[in-house]
């Protein structure tokens, strides 16, 4: 019963991204897709309790946890984004795949959010759906997925907090943000993001859907290896000349105290 309902989700998520790939075409700001990148993870999950007959506690609280984590992440990326602009990481995908680009991005950009979102989502589906075996009330797992959830929580919107007071103070402009969380990490955010989806995996596990391990081991390497800190790190140090010194003493990415050179 598990895979019909996971490839509805599927079908969910593509027809939201291609009505957001319309509205690129109109703004020309394929960025638009940042804001739907959250959202797509409470359709995924919406799917997966409407497709089952009676939601446990354990379901229950996965979709509180996730719609949480989404409500918060879409407003703050589309208040931070807003009259921005084109993000200059779609200004270089765009560049290196014109002419045409705007047909391109539908798979580029739009349907390619989709599938990450919809591979990502497995602990949701392990979570809600019915077909995994376990207790259905809430456990020891459930209770420490829960805490993880909300240590990420709390990095994540926590460092989004601090890094916008830093910005909007002209005095900062070329600086370096080195205080509060991003004292402990270079990526505050990205690590919170971890711990959400390790989080929601526990809670996963406890129903015995071992299985869903898939979405947070590819969050992770999405977090470190590819479109995260690797990612931002790129040319950071050519905008921020103090940022190869921050470098030296902080943790990229999970947390540690300041080193001493």
């Amino acid at each position: 019963m598990l895979f019909p309902v996971y490839f509805h989700a599927l079908a969910v998520l593509a027809a939201a991204a291609l009505l957001t790939w319309l509205v690129s075409l109109w703004t020309r700001n394929v960025a638009i897709v940042d804001s739907l990148w959250s959202p797509m993870f409470v359709l995924a999950a919406v799917v997966y309790a409407l497709e089952t007959p009676l939601l446990s506690p354990r379901a229950l609280v996965a979709l509180a946890l996730v719609s949480v984590w989404a409500l918060r992440l879409t407003v703050h990326i589309t208040w931070r984004n807003w009259g921005h602009g084109e993000d200059r990481r779609y200004r270089a995908i765009r560049a290196r795949n014109e002419p045409h680009f705007a047909w391109k991005s539908v798979y580029l950009v739009f349907l390619l959010q989709a599938v990450l979102a919809w591979l990502i989502s497995l602990p949701l589906l392990g979570a809600i759906a019915p077909g995994a075996q376990g207790s259905p009330g809430l456990g020891a797992l459930d209770y420490a997925g829960m805490s993880v959830w909300l240590l990420g929580f709390v990095f994540e919107a926590g460092g989004d907090w601090q890094l916008s007071r830093f910005k909007a103070d002209a005095r900062n402009a070329g600086q370096v943000m080195d205080q509060g969380f991003w004292r402990w990490t270079r990526h505050p955010n990205y690590f919170g993001d971890f711990c959400v989806w390790w989080g929601l995996y526990l809670l996963a596990l406890a129903a015995g859907a071992w299985w869903s391990i898939v979405g947070p081991l590819l969050m992770s390497v999405l977090l470190m290896r590819v479109s995260g800190v690797t990612l931002l790190e790129q040319d950071i140090g050519e905008r921020r000349p103090k940022y190869a010194d921050y470098v030296r003493r902080t943790n990229a990415f999970f947390p540690g105290p300041p080193r001493r050179w």
